[in-house]
């Protein structure tokens, strides 16, 4: 008797630990089957019905893109023609820009971003000092500064400006992503040129190059930015 009580126990241990097995072979399959389904769930993005709700729906995308966003990734998303959502950016600038309010959409880096307006800078730069950040040296920003106005650039022809070494400043804007190479130069050694980056843009807040400011203003800028 005690011999047949063990048996079933065995048998019974057996089944529980075979039907864990299928179980999890089953969830697996589910798992899969969904998966599936997912890939190829219809990602449409509901019809836009006006005007309005066009440039709320910009407006939003915009907001929350880490980056500047342009029409064409916006018309993607909306499934709808680059001209219609450049129109619907052209007045959603209009109106956004009217308000008399300390934000402003701005054309940056090739894209578009919201930023705080110029008038109201000093009184954000006076708030952020309160928090901790990790400013450029003194060093850094002179580097970045030749850069910018003298690119592309070479490192002997930064010291040639600056008439100090730059390895080290070179190498914290590169991890910085201010700078990027722009390639070698053809010279004796052929050095590597350096330029600024879209990062660069985007921190100082410039359409392209052609906004940045005069020379004398921009270690000031970039010590409130950088």
């Amino acid at each position: 008797m005690n011999e047949v009580t063990k048996q079933q126990g065995t048998e019974q241990a057996v089944d529980v630990d075979s039907l864990a097995g299928e179980a999890e072979l089953e969830l697996a399959s589910r798992e899969s089957f969904a998966g599936a389904e997912d890939e190829g769930a219809d990602l449409t993005p509901l019809a836009v019905q006006s005007m309005g709700e066009r440039k709320a729906i910009i407006e939003a995308l915009i907001y929350v893109s880490d980056e500047p966003l342009n029409a064409k990734s916006i018309a993607e998303v909306l499934k709808e023609d680059q001209s219609v959502i450049e129109a619907g950016i052209a007045s959603l600038v209009e109106e956004f820009n009217g308000r008399n309010s300390g934000l402003q959409l701005r054309e940056v880096a090739g894209g578009w971003q919201f930023a705080t307006r110029p008038e109201y800078h000093e009184h954000v730069r006076a708030f952020l000092k309160w928090k901790p950040s990790a400013k450029l040296s003194l060093a850094s920003l002179e580097t970045l500064a030749v850069i910018a106005y003298k690119q592309p650039i070479t490192v002997p022809e930064i010291l040639d400006i600056r008439g100090v070494q730059s390895p080290s400043s070179i190498k914290t804007l590169l991890d910085k992503k201010l700078i990027v190479a722009k390639g070698r130069k053809e010279a004796i050694g052929r050095p590597m040129m350096y330029g600024t980056s879209k990062e660069f843009l985007i921190q100082f807040g410039l359409k392209d190059l052609s906004e940045l400011p005069s020379i004398e203003d921009f270690e000031d800028l970039a010590s409130g930015v950088v």
